[in-house]
């Protein structure tokens, strides 16, 4: 299973089952697979922002 990674500015949780359609990122993409370029779709914060989540 594809861990869930929350950015550390909004508290935004990106879910690799979904992915970031608007963005560019495919559902089923892992994070670890989303280009540095990508930032969070709430705050614009960085992919550098994020951290693993555990729901």
């Amino acid at each position: 299973m594809k861990r869930k990674y929350r950015c550390l500015a909004c508290n935004h949780i990106y879910d690799p089952a979904e992915g970031d359609p608007e963005g560019g990122i495919p559902p089923g993409t892992a994070f670890e697979d989303i280009p540095d370029t990508w930032f969070c779709p709430d705050c614009g914060a960085t992919k550098a922002d994020f951290e693993p989540f555990e729901d």
